[in-house]
């Protein structure tokens, strides 16, 4: 920039100077006559003032020369930074591509441990479905040999039992079907029933018949009533609905079970029973055959 800016200036100079020079050339021009006296006198003017031009342009080179080397070093020194930071482009780019490279190991690394994963989860799914389809087998197994044993030795089965242990009093209602205990056990022949939790559990296969007696006081609000169950299945009612007095009814069925199979009572819901020391509410049941 500085040398371009030297050009003009040294155009102006060496205009002035040989605008100068050609004036005063003009005024020295004297008559023919006088040439003789000129001659012989000092040189003019113009001699000097050329001098005076010619160290003018040599200031100005060398001021070009000068300001030309600066902008060599600048130059050079520019240079010099462009390189270095072309070479710390390189390096980042460089660094960049390792990056991505391990990046992307890193997510081939991934997918195959999930891969890895999701088979050991199939494994692990499908040993544990086979565990348990062993552990069915191995039940159905026991089953049947706990039923020939049972079959073998048990051919009398009888039960009988009233609601309440001891004393007086009414069950429910209940804002749900609850499942009815049977606390007080006349006949257990067998052992079938359970008086902790109400379940008869048939220990051979055959045909049993049941029957259930509900009754309670009349109420205007709440009727008595009670159903057989077959694991979990509703079987047959007893049900009966009076504002006054006392009020029962009875039902009862025949099934044929297989072992292992559970025969219930369950209260239903909203409904009272009532029990006391003659037993008014009872649950029976018995093996009529084995098949």
């Amino acid at each position: 920039m500085e040398t371009t800016a030297c050009f003009p200036l040294l155009l102006l100079i060496c205009s002035l100077s040989t605008a100068q020079l050609q004036t005063e050339s003009d005024n020295d021009i004297i008559p023919q006559g006088k040439q003789t006296e000129s001659q012989g006198r000092e040189p003019t003017n113009a001699s000097h003032h050329q001098q005076t031009c010619t160290q003018d342009i040599n200031a100005v080179l060398r001021e070009m020369s000068a300001a030309l080397g600066e902008q060599r070093v600048e130059t050079r020194h520019l240079q010099r930074e462009n390189e270095a930071q072309a070479a710390k482009l390189r390096e980042l780019e460089m660094q960049k591509t390792e990056v991505d490279k391990l990046k992307q190991q890193l997510q081939a690394k991934l997918e195959m441990q999930k891969t890895e994963a999701d088979k050991l989860k199939q494994q692990l799914q499908a040993q544990a479905a086979e565990l348990i389809s062993m552990r069915a087998r191995t039940n159905v197994t026991e089953n049947q040999v706990e039923a020939l044993k049972r079959d073998g030795e048990v051919k009398q089965v009888a039960f009988s039992a009233s609601l309440l242990a001891s004393g007086s009093g009414t069950v429910g209602p209940f804002n749900t079907h609850t499942t009815l205990v049977f606390r007080y056990v006349v006949t257990n022949i067998g052992n079938a029933y359970n008086p902790n939790t109400g379940f008869f559990i048939a220990p051979v296969r055959g045909a049993y018949h049941f029957e259930l007696y509900i009754g309670a006081h009349g109420s205007a609000s709440h009727a008595s009533g009670a159903v057989l169950v077959k694991n979990g299945e509703h079987i047959f009612i007893a049900w009966e609905h009076q504002t006054s007095g006392y009020g029962s009814s009875a039902n009862g069925a025949t099934l044929l079970l297989e072992v292992g199979d559970v025969v219930f009572l369950r209260q239903w819901v909203n409904t009272r029973i009532f029990d006391n020391e003659n037993h008014h509410s009872t649950f029976s049941g018995h093996l009529l055959f084995t098949i």
